[in-house]
């Protein structure tokens, strides 16, 4: 018994797709222990909290700062 062309275009088609699939599905399933043993043998440290608050502070400064890196540009292109 002879296959037509289309079924066999379809029958490597879908071996390729299941392969993929399989691969695929192996790859998130092997992240996903890597990803529990390395959260289990090294947890995240506590951040250390800062002196100072944040909020308007920060702004300030970081406007500060951006208007400084501004005139001192312009005056090297002057």
């Amino acid at each position: 018994m002879q296959e037509t062309l289309l079924q066999q275009g379809l029958d490597i088609t879908l071996f390729g797709m299941g392969v993929v699939f399989s691969f695929l599905l192996l790859l998130v399933i092997g992240t996903g222990i890597m990803s529990r043993i390395i959260v289990r043998n090294f947890p995240e440290t506590e951040p250390v909290p800062s002196a100072r608050p944040s909020g308007l502070g920060d702004e300030a400064r970081l406007r500060a700062i951006a208007k400084a890196a501004i005139d001192q540009h312009r005056k090297r292109n002057k």
